[in-house]
């Protein structure tokens, strides 16, 4: 389990960031003297930016309400992806759905540079991030980069808002080529969609294979070739984030959402929800429910 709780930061004194925000909506210091940018809106992005850092920084998120973006320029770090770190470094990008624990942390004694986009996607938007997509890949970071650079010209200078809402389309679209590719071909689209649907349900590898009428060795090379994960990692996934999500916006007891997402026993949920987000259920609800109470 991480031992952390709620959105953390360690700084050096060795950190620049460079930022764009949608509006003044959030106080937080290190957004408050950022340029705005109303075009943010069209796409429902909160934020960009780009981060210059060195040993020690740790960013911990137990709740975002959209998806997070981030692609690294130059050096190298880690993020936590499906609840372990993983290292990342240039030239490669990291995505994470709604209702999922994000973290990124320095190396020791390594500079860093990321970017990144955070969106913030109401009820009934698809989010730009699903649980079908793998979390690490490859990506042109320096056009990224430059991407944010060009909307941070704009927004601060105001000349034209036409080539201001060229820049944000682009940013937008440069987060869609890293997702595009792994869209699931149509068989494994089936299988999840499935899952999501009846997360409750009893799933296995056997269950899974059959509904797609393939063989149970093949679904599993067909899923860890597009996602990086085994079919029932999976399905685990998709079930914690259908649970984040209950956690954050109902008043279900723990142990009913457990066995809405398919956990006869509230104990073993409330391990693998720790063991893959980082705390546990009533922790990650009270936390969530804090953060939401400041931003109101």
């Amino acid at each position: 389990m991480h031992h952390f709780i709620g959105e953390i930061h360690m700084n050096s004194h060795e950190i620049r960031s460079h930022v764009v925000r949608r509006d003044d909506s959030d106080p937080r210091d290190w957004l408050a003297q950022a340029p705005i940018c109303d075009g943010f809106a069209e796409y429902h992005i909160a934020h960009c930016g780009i981060m210059q850092a060195r040993d020690p920084l740790t960013i911990f998120r137990d709740h975002l309400s959209g998806t997070f973006f981030l692609a690294c320029v130059d050096g190298a770090g880690e993020v936590l992806i499906d609840g372990q770190w993983q290292r990342i470094q240039t030239g490669q990008a990291c995505i994470q759905p709604p209702f999922m624990t994000n973290g990124l942390r320095t190396l020791k004694k390594t500079n860093w540079t990321f970017c990144w986009v955070r969106y913030k996607e109401p009820a009934g938007v698809q989010p730009v991030a699903s649980t079908q997509f793998p979390s690490l890949g490859a990506f042109n970071s320096e056009g990224f980069q430059a991407c944010i650079h060009g909307v941070s010209s704009e927004a601060t200078s105001t000349t034209s808002a036409a080539i201001l809402r060229n820049w944000v389309e682009m940013l937008h679209r440069y987060v869609l080529t890293f997702v595009e590719p792994f869209r699931p071909d149509d068989r494994l689209q089936r299988i999840w969609d499935n899952v999501q649907r009846n997360p409750g349900q009893h799933w296995t590898l056997q269950t899974l294979a059959k509904s797609a009428s393939m063989s149970k060795e093949h679904l599993r090379r067909l899923t860890h070739q597009a996602l990086g994960r085994s079919p029932m990692q999976q399905v685990t996934l998709i079930r914690l984030r259908h649970a984040a999500e209950r956690l954050t916006t109902s008043e279900e007891k723990v142990s009913v959402i457990a066995g809405e997402v398919g956990y006869d026993n509230p104990f073993a949920f409330s391990d693998t929800f720790a063991r893959w987000i980082g705390f546990r259920p009533s922790e990650y609800r009270k936390q969530s429910r804090n953060k939401q109470g400041k931003s109101g």
